[in-house]
């Protein structure tokens, strides 16, 4: 279908997104003061750009409704840099390791990070 539209073809490399999708899990998981402060990051800029655009009378009108708006692109743009650094890492270990390691290597790391993510908010639970 996508080759009827465009002229030309390309090719996806499923493998090598399927890798850098893992991994970019795995850092979300393992990295979530990093996670938070993107996230806090991009909410402020979202707010930020918001309030130029409207006055200031209808910007305070639906100021809860745009705030929690922006909160939840925040959110899911805050998974770019995290994808960005999964690529690199996926690229970086199948150039070292061979091909068939990158896959391999992201669900370990996946598991190995969610069982740290459990453990950590454990912690935290047992801290308060």
């Amino acid at each position: 279908m996508l080759t009827e539209i465009l002229p030309f073809s390309f090719e996806l490399d499923k493998i090598a997104i399927a890798g850098a999708c893992l991994w970019s899990l795995a850092l979300y998981l393992a990295l979530p003061k990093l996670n938070q402060w993107v996230i806090e990051q991009l909410n402020r800029w979202f707010n930020n750009a918001l309030r130029s655009l409207y006055t200031q009378s209808e910007y305070e009108r639906t100021r809860n409704a745009r705030e929690s708006q922006n909160a939840f692109y925040a959110s899911l743009g805050s998974i770019v840099p995290f994808l960005v650094m999964g690529a690199f890492l996926n690229w970086g270990i199948e150039l070292s390791l061979g091909p068939s390691w990158g896959i391999s290597m992201g669900i370990l790391a996946c598991m190995g990070c969610g069982v740290y993510e459990l453990g950590r908010r454990d912690g935290e639970s047992l801290d308060e």
